[in-house]
């Protein structure tokens, strides 16, 4: 979605749940937009468009064991199919989350995930860089967690987070075994129209406005981690 308000700026802020009477947007607050968009209370007016481009292949993952892999906000983007298939254990048998982020404090739907992990059919390994003594969990980057057991060949794999997280994580799977095909990646690039005109967010052949943000990795493997792309 395009959020925005008038005089300030519009930003690209992916959907983190949605229900019959909400959606829901989880900002960090980096810049003059999105300091604005946090700042607004109950009852103020915004600006909002789309929704625009690709969602999480969940259809094509039913049946199937899928694995999550999500570092920093990039938890955000992905909580809605996390819900959505929580909600049905029968298409989703098995979900495993691999979850990473900066300390602590940055760990984002604490209590949500507390629910999550009483799922049967739900597993989750959280991991932070850095944190203090009272920190009991895992310490180290994402790909730490990821175990060729835990990595199944005919899985469906959803990856979101920092580019570089995702690059070694699909070293990881493909150190597995884990076929391009199966590994779904969301893209971030600036998005400024959302419509695939204004060439902002271009990247190679694609725009990810239009034909992302998610995409299959096999069809980005040429471009992916490349300098200038």
């Amino acid at each position: 979605m395009m959020l925005s308000l008038p005089a300030i700026g519009e930003v690209p802020i992916s959907i983190s749940g949605a229900d019959d009477d909400a959606l829901e947007h989880t900002i960090r607050d980096v810049g003059a937009a999105t300091h604005a968009l946090v700042e607004l209370a109950a009852g103020q007016e915004l600006g909002l468009r789309g929704p625009y481009g690709t969602a999480w292949p969940l259809d094509e993952a039913r049946g199937r064991p899928v694995v999550v892999v999500a570092g920093g906000i990039g938890l955000a983007p992905l909580r809605g199919a996390i819900r959505a298939m929580l909600d049905r254990p029968k298409d989703y048998p098995s979900v495993r989350l691999f979850y990473g982020a900066r300390t602590p404090d940055d760990i984002l739907f604490v209590r949500e995930m507390l629910g999550w992990v009483d799922r049967p059919s739900f597993r989750m390994d959280v991991t932070v860089d850095r944190a203090g003594p009272g920190w009991r969990g895992h310490v180290g980057v994402a790909t730490r967690l990821l175990r060729r057991e835990a990595l199944p060949e005919d899985g469906t794999y959803l990856l979101c987070g920092p580019e570089v997280m995702m690059r070694f994580t699909i070293e990881a799977l493909a150190a597995a075994g884990v076929p391009a095909d199966r590994i779904h990646v969301s893209m971030e690039r600036h998005m400024k129209c959302a419509a695939g005109f204004c060439g902002r967010c271009q990247y190679g052949p694609w725009f990810i406005c239009k034909d992302g943000p998610v995409f299959r990795y096999d069809r980005l493997s040429l471009l992916f981690g490349r300098e200038g792309f």
